[in-house]
């Protein structure tokens, strides 16, 4: 099968590997019928993280089961599913807890950039669809996966909720799906921090009610402008760097809730601003598997539409040229077609 596989930063290359099988009991084969990059994905790219090269790609997949493990019982051949980036048993404490990306037997899931998937814990991470989905549905499936759930945990874990403002750090897909799951959790007015005009377009379609284009101390005076003095009661970090940790901080009213979701590089909280700031912070690797029911229901009656995060679609075998196109944010999130 072709799969996208990263020797080295900035050196990604579609090649032919060995088509995935069933290993354990508890394993599903998923041909993929779309794939994607990740914002994540680029931190190996960039040079930032080392991973075990050459390293399979990808963690975002949707697609149709074509084999299960004899103790599979949840999904079965020929069904729709969309999965999430950790494999979880679904039943442990901890995930009846909501917490599946901690799953005490979790597996990470990668070479998902590929046609084929083998995905561990079927039972426990993969979600049937009720149907086989219309095409034009299948990206917004996808989106629900990775970017959506982790947009929908960070809103979630700041505590958004009617009559509350929040404010959106990073205007990525996360970012983005944060101010959608944000709009939809009720928030009443939603502040995005943007400086690229087609990303504040989509975020004010989305549901942001303000954009502030400011970064660092600035863009934090200029959301306590907008809020009386006082700050966001709800900030959604989605970005993960030490810049945007402090800025989505800072911009948090005393008592309010930061949900961060950028995976962290480099951060270091200031422990004394962080003691007197009477900031709540949750976040971490968004539970997807918790969400994704709810999630799915919504796309598949079309009251929510994540897929237009994917401004570009590009063949499997055409996937650096995704790689590039993030990298140098010509796109916001690339989706992939084996």
């Amino acid at each position: 099968m072709d799969a996208a596989v990263m020797y080295g930063p900035g050196d990604v290359r579609v090649e032919k590997r060995e088509e995935p099988r069933i290993v354990e009991p508890t394993d599903a084969i998923v041909r993929l019928s779309a794939t994607c990059i990740c914002g994540s994905d680029l931190w190996p790219y960039r040079g930032f993280d080392a991973l075990d090269w050459p390293a399979a790609m990808g963690h975002e997949y949707v697609g149709i089961v074509e084999d299960v493990g004899s103790d599979v019982t949840s999904v079965r051949p020929g069904q729709f599913v969309v999965g999430s980036f950790f494999a979880s048993d679904n039943t442990c404490e901890i995930c009846r807890a909501g917490y599946q990306s901690s799953c005490v037997h979790r597996v990470g899931v990668a070479g998902a950039q590929a046609e084929y998937l083998r995905v561990p814990l079927a039972d426990g991470t993969l979600v049937a669809t009720p149907g086989i989905p219309d095409d034009d549905l299948v990206p917004s499936l996808l989106a629900a996966s990775d970017v959506l759930g982790t947009g929908w945990f960070g809103a979630l874990a700041a505590e958004v909720g009617p009559g509350k403002t929040a404010a959106v750090v990073g205007d990525g897909a996360v970012g983005l799906l944060g101010i959608l799951s944000a709009k939809q959790l009720g928030a009443e007015r939603i502040i995005a921090m943007s400086r690229h005009e087609p990303r504040q377009q989509l975020a004010r379609e989305y549901g942001a009610t303000d954009i502030v284009e400011e970064r660092g101390d600035e863009g934090v005076e200029r959301i306590k402008e907008l809020t009386d003095g006082l700050g966001a009661h709800s900030v959604i970090e989605a970005v993960g760097t030490q810049e945007s940790m402090l800025q989505a901080i800072r911009a948090t009213r005393p008592g309010g809730h930061v949900g961060y979701v950028g995976v962290a590089h480099g951060v270091e909280l200031p422990g004394q601003e962080l003691f007197f700031s009477h900031t709540h912070l949750h976040g971490g690797p968004a539970p997807v598997r918790n969400y994704l029911p709810e999630l799915i229901e919504l796309i598949w009656n079309r009251t929510i539409d994540p897929g237009r995060v994917f401004d570009l679609e590009l063949p499997l075998r055409e996937a650096a040229t995704g790689y590039q196109a993030m990298d140098q944010r010509r796109a916001i999130k690339v989706l992939l077609r084996p």
